[in-house]
């Protein structure tokens, strides 16, 4: 912890508790008592701070609460962290582009200007908000368009409890599908949205791509309720958004030019990677539906090896060979 975050961590408990012991500040902080010495005399004697021993109390707290937001005492600007500030900056991303007349549109700007806010007080200086958004870059990919009244739909029927009749287009074929469901969440994956839901019409649950929703109807039926462990159980343990139990594992063998980056990648929440001894990085991720797995692979190119399962390996070496035989036809 530097030491910019501990005068924070001073400041929010003695505003939080009211009254701080110095044992207390001292576990919370970390620091020998020399230390948070140091750094109390300097937030009262540079910062200002109107932090006072109390000694009938035994404890340390600001002497008035008012001179504590006065322009008289100012922390220095602290940045955030790498999760903090994306998620700072995705929340902005995202309401970015909400589309207007939706439900949410009365309230984007509030939000947005609240965000502002927050990252402003990342620095104190003029347009510090302003100025973060330029310096940092969230660039999606692979986002799909997306009909906001299918959105809306999904997402009321979601919070009533009531289940929808949805009619989806799929991708493969391009042949539209019927099916009642019971929404249990929406996830937002890879820059688009997903309704897991319980299908009546297979019995199963399910993961449905809202972009590929082509009409969705309201029903008065009250959803079946779906436990989270069980909806976790079916769409967790694999691999990507083509989730359900994981009947495989994918063994992946990555050259030393990419064993560094795919070694701080993640993957999977139950992956297991190692270096071996040639520099090469040796990775395994369950799967039930190699769809996704399979797209992931072949962006490396020669440079990831599939080891296991034989499936596997056959499914790469056959989409190998439809994309060079596609491009042979191209060229003649």
């Amino acid at each position: 912890m530097s030491r910019t975050e501990r005068f924070y961590k001073i400041d929010q408990l003695i505003h939080d508790r009211r009254l701080v012991p110095f044992a207390d500040l001292q576990e919370a902080l970390g620091v020998s008592r020399a230390t948070l010495k140091r750094d109390l005399e300097y937030m009262r004697t540079r910062l200002n701070a109107p932090i006072v021993w109390d000694a009938r109390q035994r404890g340390y707290r600001f002497e008035t609460q008012s001179t504590r937001f006065g322009g008289q005492y100012e922390l220095p600007g602290l940045w955030f962290s790498s999760q903090e500030i994306h998620a700072l900056l995705t929340m902005q991303h995202l309401l970015a582009n909400v589309e207007p007349g939706g439900m949410l549109s009365a309230h984007v700007q509030p939000l947005i200007a609240r965000l502002n806010g927050m990252l402003g007080s990342v620095h104190a200086q003029d347009n510090a908000a302003e100025e973060i958004r330029q310096r940092v870059l969230i660039v999606g990919i692979d986002k799909r368009a997306l009909k906001l009244f299918h959105f809306e739909r999904v997402g009321s029927a979601l919070l009533r409890r009531k289940r929808l009749l949805l009619h989806c287009l799929a991708r493969g074929n391009a042949e539209a599908g019927e099916c009642e469901v019971s929404p249990q969440r929406i996830v937002h994956y890879r820059e688009n949205w997903y309704l897991d839901a319980w299908c009546h019409t297979r019995r199963a649950l399910r993961s449905f791509p809202i972009d590929a929703i082509e009409s969705a109807e309201v029903l008065e039926k009250p959803a079946r309720e779906v436990a989270r462990r069980s909806i976790d159980a079916v769409l967790g343990p694999g691999y990507g958004i083509f989730a359900g139990r994981a009947r495989q594992r994918a063994s992946l063998r990555f050259t030393p030019e990419r064993a560094r980056w795919v070694a701080n990648e993640f993957w999977h929440r139950q992956q297991k990677g190692q270096f071996a001894e040639d520099g090469s990085y040796l990775l395994e991720v369950p799967y039930a539906d190699e769809r996704e797995l399979l797209a992931d692979i072949l962006k490396y190119g020669a440079d990831c090896k599939v080891l296991a399962p034989e499936s596997l390996r056959t499914a790469v070496a056959d989409a190998l060979r439809a994309a060079l035989a596609a491009y042979a036809a191209e060229a003649a």
